[in-house]
């Protein structure tokens, strides 16, 4: 019996875990996009995008064979968290408070994408480096003219989704507003371990843990800015943007961390609420062609590695008769994700709005909420274990 055919559309870090999860779960899987790669990490120095990878999104790392290929000395652990209000409020989040040992792991985008790469090429995916351009009658056109026969397209292709475009999938995006600002920083004092957010009438700031460097400690800095200031400060050159940041982080983070000095290139990126219907006859959707949140809660990678872990659980149980693009499958695999995307998303929205209000008795309710849920160890053991699924 022949195995089914799966074009997988996009070669990020999405795109290679359908890839790899599809190969390795029987199926005859090409993957379409560029090749790119990249020289082995220097010491010391760590690419700008980190992501923040839950316990769900680990262990599903692992079962793909790729988490034990990470170098350790790049990953950091996340024992605890402290949330801090615009005002007296604060949320202190520790690991053993829901008996486990780890929040998350902080990891670099680079690192997870060199592994998957291998893991990809371990297992002779055929990897075809082109553009999708139109899918029609169970087989996929590249750019260059190729064509793939497939029994399912995953349209693993970014937020700007060629895939969703050209198959009619229904997709809703509202801009925010603001643009995440990143870079990593050195600072005085150790993180221990721990990642910490404040809101703050200039937007939500987080400092996510690092590993050391020969200049001393690190972290990577997540700053949710209105896009106005944002846009000043890209508008400055290197130094001019360092020196902003410094001097504006330093009445944040001076009581934690001393002084703080930026220690890698600046940049930004728009921040976007976005939905998809998900699924077409023939087609799924996975990670950012499917949705988009506010990264206040770091969460993006792992939605799009919950949908690939949930499409692949969907495949594995259809009923031999159907194949892997019918709608009664894809169908199943929109429903499984329906729940925590919107949750995810209800989440995310629902912070940024709450703490974009700036009258002082809404100030006041979010804050006494923080400090009252900080007192609540039963309701702090549901947001831990909300975000470790």
């Amino acid at each position: 019996m022949s195995r089914e055919t799966v074009v997988v559309c996009g070669a990020g870090l999405v795109g290679l875990a359908s890839a790899l999860g599809l190969a390795r779960a029987g199926f005859d899987v090409t993957l379409v996009g560029p090749v790119r790669e990249s020289p082995p990490p220097a010491p010391g120095v760590f690419g700008a995008r980190v992501y923040a990878i839950s316990p769900a999104s680990q262990r599903f790392l692992a079962d793909l064979g790729v988490w034990d290929m990470l170098d350790p000395a790049r990953i950091t652990p996340v024992e605890a968290m402290q949330v801090y209000g615009d005002a007296s409020g604060h949320l202190h989040l520790n690991a053993w408070q829901a008996a486990q040992t780890t929040l998350a792991w902080i990891l670099e985008s680079d690192e997870l994408e060199r592994v998957l790469r291998q893991a990809v090429r371990l297992f002779r995916v055929n990897w075809c480096a082109d553009h999708f351009h139109q899918f029609d009658a169970r087989r996929v056109v590249t750019s260059s003219g190729q064509t793939l026969p497939a029994s399912l397209v995953v349209g693993a292709d970014g937020a700007r989704s060629p895939v969703r475009e050209a198959c009619g999938i229904h997709h809703q995006s509202r801009a925010y507003g603001y643009s995440g600002v990143v870079t990593h920083l050195t600072v005085q004092r150790p993180h221990q371990g721990t990642a910490f957010q404040w809101f703050t009438p200039d937007g939500v700031i987080a400092f996510l843990p690092m590993p050391d460097t020969h200049e001393g400690h690190q972290v990577s800095l997540v700053w949710s800015m209105p896009q106005d200031q944002a846009d000043a400060v890209m508008a400055k050159d290197d130094g001019g943007r360092a020196r902003w940041l410094e001097s504006h982080l330093a009445p944040v983070c001076s009581g934690f961390f001393g002084h703080a000095h930026v220690r890698s290139p600046v940049f930004s990126f728009p921040l976007f609420a976005e939905h998809s219907d998900m699924v077409a006859p023939g087609v799924a959707l996975v990670g950012d062609a499917a949705h988009r949140v506010h990264p206040l809660a770091g969460q993006g990678l792992n939605l799009g590695l919950g949908d690939v872990q949930e499409l692949l659980r969907v495949l594995a149980s259809k009923e031999t008769y159907r194949e892997a693009g019918d709608m009664r499958v894809l169908s199943r695999y929109r429903r499984a994700r329906a729940e925590p995307v919107l949750a995810m998303r209800a989440v995310t929205d629902g912070l940024h709005r709450l703490f974009a209000i700036q009258a002082p008795p809404v100030m006041l309710v979010r804050n006494l909420g923080m400090t009252l849920v900080d007192r609540l160890p039963f309701l702090k053991r549901h947001l831990i274990g909300g975000a470790s699924r």
